[in-house]
């Protein structure tokens, strides 16, 4: 049984398992309480969207959709609780409050929708005027953020190694563009194809932060979830696309493990095959060929990985060469076969390791 027009939702959390992993076997009960809390959490969140999908218990399409070049944003407040949605503290063209965590996910939920629909003429995640609902606030001390496929979700960190998780604009960006990914490609969350479903949230987290800041590829940062780890935290966020492997170096986080390139890839059968370290790689590629094209990354490159994302030939279980292949495609068609585009795309999988199928 699947929901939304025949898509798979699957639950997708910013924080990789193996982070968290770390910090439950901490002896400091102030770092591994909350991370053991938020394990549970997840696993009970990810157990409940298996069988809620499996069982046809999933909830109905809404009938609401938003209007054709307006978001219809609703963010609500779990109290600590982790009732979905919570309590309705902000809807749309309402003016903000005086919470700013309320405020942060409505902003960031209008800065994902204009993106989508001004760069790439897409209405809202589903393309069809999807609601955007948000829940603040949940449960005590939740070290993550999360799409369970209907809604996102937001915790309010431990205060120890995580802030408040609205706060980049990019963690709000990358669970969105989950379900652009839900309902587009589908992509199976295991392994080559599941690294590639985390690989397109990151650039499209990515993308939405130099969008509003109005960055070029060279002035970016290139960081995902930069301003979320506290100030104790030897690091500068949780992943790098300009540099795998670097985002932190911590005495109780470990070192990031992200590799650059397919001689580093990772095999392994935790973290649903790796899925958020090996989306390092086809990180790598897309920073590769928005730095080398510059200007504006959502204009050229982004376009070029929105078509072959939205092109409806990327099948469920693809690997990084198939994504690759369709980007190549993707350039040739928009851009032609002797621009610049074309020769940027190709030579940034080539750069990463990964052959084009």
């Amino acid at each position: 049984m699947t929901t939304h027009g025949g898509f798979e939702p699957v639950f997708c959390t910013i924080v990789p398992p193996h982070v968290l992993d770390k910090l439950a076997r901490n002896e400091d009960p102030a770092l591994s309480g909350p991370a053991r809390r938020t394990l549970m959490r997840d696993a009970q969140e990810r157990g409940r969207r298996r069988v809620t999908t499996e069982y046809g218990l999933a909830a109905a399409a809404p009938t609401a959709k938003a209007p054709s070049q307006r978001p219809l944003r609703t963010v609500y407040d779990a109290g600590r609780q982790t009732v979905l949605p919570g309590t309705k503290v902000r809807g749309e063209g309402e003016d903000p409050g005086q919470d700013a965590t309320v405020n942060r996910a409505y902003s960031g939920l209008g800065a994902t929708f204009d993106l989508f629909l001004k760069a790439y003429g897409r209405h809202s995640i589903d393309g069809d005027g999807l609601p955007l609902d948000a829940t603040v606030h949940y449960d005590e001390k939740y070290g993550n953020a999360f799409w369970n496929g209907e809604q996102m979700v937001f915790g309010d960190g431990d205060g120890e190694i995580f802030l408040d998780f609205t706060i980049p604009i990019d963690v709000i960006g990358h669970e969105l563009a989950h379900g652009v990914t839900q309902y587009t490609a589908n992509l199976t969350y295991f392994g080559q194809p599941g690294a590639l479903n985390e690989s397109m949230s990151d650039v499209f987290g990515s993308l939405i932060k130099q969008y509003t800041l109005g960055q070029t590829a060279a002035e970016a940062d290139w960081l995902i979830g930069a301003g979320l780890l506290a100030p104790s935290v030897t690091g500068k966020a949780l992943r790098s696309m300009k540099e795998p492997g670097s985002a932190y170096d911590d005495d109780v986080l470990g070192k990031d493990p992200q590799p650059a390139t397919m001689d580093d890839y990772v095999r392994t059968g935790r973290d649903n095959g790796g899925v958020h370290i090996n989306s390092g790689i086809p990180n790598h590629a897309f920073y590769l060929a928005a730095t080398a094209l510059g200007g504006h990354a959502w204009e050229k490159a982004g376009q070029i990985w929105y078509d072959a994302l939205s092109g409806g030939e990327l099948t469920e279980r693809a690997f990084f060469g198939d994504f690759a292949k369709l980007t190549v495609k993707a350039a040739r068609e928009r851009f032609g076969d002797g621009g610049e585009e074309l020769q940027a795309v190709a030579k940034a999988w080539e750069q990463v390791g990964v052959r084009i199928l």
